[in-house]
């Protein structure tokens, strides 16, 4: 056999090959060379030279240089060949050929968080057979079911996390870690170095580690569950705003301060998917995150600062497809370890993202009593966020621009207290907040700047968060709080902006430079005196204080400045001023 023969034959052989025949282009031509390496007697049509070989004197054998040119003509007319079987493909589905173009989606760790599992891949494109060609139909494959909130980016989000990659995983564990330093200057330079009114900055002119943050998630055989620990400061602010342990025994305070999220449930494979959860978990009331590092600024506004971080209790997520997630709660109370009366609560988030520029969040509560020996005094409330990607550019310096609106609106009603006032005497205890944030990426999301804030109105202060003064809490505060009272009419409102700057040199990793200003309408934020009594603490935060620092055993002005033995000089008063503003420098790790 010549070869011209063998290439007349590959070539056939090309042409009716199938797409998975291609793939062994480089066996035939191994094979090529072989032959015309041993066949005897072969014909090149130009070759001028021989060599001899045996004893025969007169068999041609073709020279390296030619068998090699040969190949490489062989090669081209297969390649030739295989460019055109592609053109065929494109021509029969046109769909599979802009699918193949487009890159694959990221932030599939949503899809892990819902399912409890990896994601599913994604179904191999049908080839179906176009009329007139020789290539056979393929089997058509069933598309697989899309993991809820994972066929889209979503790392841009306001309180989701920016990371895309995960270093190490398996079938049973999928690790977290997170670090969250700070440093604060407060330009009202308090000498004892407290702040208040925030739950995420405590301390000024110090590092402090707010969290450290080790766990994962653990799933297996549809069985999920999910570790998260809180070490730092946030193991014992966060506490300190929940009154429910003041109500019965056993110290709850000490048996949960360590834990973020804590819970275990069961995946359905129902619809895109169902998760039935129970324990402690985050409850993204607010839109930010409780985790830093998920978020477009450090210091949120009020409507998300004094509004839960987390839920104690059960939680059902329904997924009817994969851009909606149904999820009723029914919980112990408001951010409560505990019930702080006799009655739970109950609640839910509605999330919708019908574009991937797109973020819907409805989250709403009600029943609860939640105000601690206020039996019969019920709160509701609705938080709700959208959220939009309004520029996106890869290419440019200015990649990419969104924004997140929030606005909030709750009351309580009972125990003395109305939604809007009544003419019995029952004063209005409501709350009214908005906030309002833009981000701007550059450099490929190198860079990020955010700016924002935002304003509540919030008569009776159930949702103010009390300041420290004294070593005050909000279990202390519910029997009294001299110093910042929580009466029903008293009046609070207050307005924020912040100034942020990210640098993320990997996506691990966020260095935040942050400007904040804070104004209310009463003595509010920490003034260069302080809040701490002299000596320290006393123990009796729900006191006067004497300008000793030893507790007057009185919660009115006048008997206290009896009991201190002096007039109204004997008597200590923390600094509190209506401004505040400060810088807080942070970095924040997540892996």
């Amino acid at each position: 056999m010549n070869s011209t023969l063998i290439t007349t034959i590959a070539a056939s052989k090309a042409t009716r090959a199938d797409s998975q025949g291609l793939r062994l282009r480089k066996y035939w031509l191994a094979l090529l060379a072989l032959v015309l390496l041993v066949t005897p007697k072969p014909s090149f049509g130009q070759a001028t030279s021989q060599v001899a070989s045996g004893d025969d004197g007169g068999t041609a054998q073709p020279t390296p240089a030619e068998i090699t040119k040969e190949l490489e003509a062989m090669k081209a007319r297969i390649e030739q060949l295989e460019a055109e079987l592609k053109t065929l493909k494109t021509q029969a589905n046109p769909s599979a050929a802009v699918a193949q173009a487009s890159p694959a989606p990221s932030g599939a760790t949503s899809a892990t968080y819902a399912s409890g599992g990896p994601a599913t891949p994604a179904a191999t494109p049908d080839f179906k057979r176009v009329p007139g060609s020789e290539f056979p139909q393929a089997e058509t494959a069933k598309p697989a079911k899309v993991e809820p909130f994972s066929d889209y980016d979503w790392t841009w989000l306001n309180g989701n996390p920016r990371t895309k990659d995960i270093f190490w995983d398996s079938k049973f564990f999928t690790p977290e870690i997170r670090a969250d330093v700070n440093f604060v200057h407060d330009f009202n330079h308090p000498t004892d170095h407290s702040m208040g009114g925030s739950s995420e900055l405590f301390r000024t002119e110090e590092i402090q580690l707010e969290q450290l943050g080790v766990g994962g998630d653990f799933h297996f055989d549809n069985v999920r569950a999910r570790l998260m620990t809180q070490l730092g400061m946030y193991s014992a602010t966060t506490p300190r705003n929940d009154p429910s342990p003041g109500h019965g025994q056993w110290d709850l305070v000490t048996a949960y301060r360590y834990v973020t999220e804590a819970y275990g449930g069961y995946h359905i494979n129902a619809l895109h998917g169902v998760n039935v959860d129970a324990g402690i978990f985050l409850s993204y009331i607010g839109l930010f995150s409780y985790y830093n590092f998920d978020n477009w600024a450090y210091q949120p506004s009020y409507v998300s600062s004094n509004t839960p971080w987390f839920f104690e209790g059960m939680r059902i997520q329904i997924f009817p497809t994969a851009h909606l997630k149904i999820e009723p709660w029914f919980i112990n109370g408001w951010q409560s370890y505990a019930s702080a009366n006799h009655r739970p609560g109950i609640g839910g988030q509605i999330k919708w993202t019908p574009f991937p520029w797109m973020n819907i969040i409805s989250n709403n509560y009600g029943l609860g009593q939640d105000d601690l020996f206020i039996p019969g005094r019920k709160r509701i409330h609705t938080d709700d966020s959208i959220e939009i990607k309004y520029f996106d550019r890869p290419e440019n310096t200015l990649d990419k621009m969104a924004f997140s609106f929030t606005g909030d609106l709750g009351c309580e009603y009972g125990g003395g207290v109305s939604c809007l006032g009544t003419k019995n005497g029952h004063p209005k205890q409501s709350f009214v907040g908005y906030m309002f944030y833009n981000r701007f990426w550059f450099h490929h999301d190198l860079f990020g700047l955010t700016l924002g804030g935002g304003q509540i109105n919030n008569p009776g202060r159930y949702l103010v968060l009390v300041p420290p003064i004294n070593g005050a809490s909000a279990i202390t505060a519910a029997t009294s709080a001299p110093y910042f009272t929580g009466n029903p009419g008293d009046p609070f409102k207050a307005w924020d902006t912040s100034f942020t700057f990210d640098y993320m040199p990997k996506q691990y990793i966020t260095f935040r430079w942050e400007y904040d200003y804070r104004h209310a309408s009463v003595p509010y934020w920490t003034g260069r005196g302080g809040i701490t009594p002299p000596g320290g603490n006393n123990g009796s935060p729900e006191f006067f204080a004497c300008s000793n620092g030893a507790t007057s055993g009185q919660t009115s002005l006048a008997a206290a400045e009896t009991a201190c033995g002096g007039g109204i000089s004997s008597v200590w008063f923390p600094d509190l001023r209506r401004d505040e503003s400060f810088i807080d420098l942070s970095i924040l790790v997540k892996f």
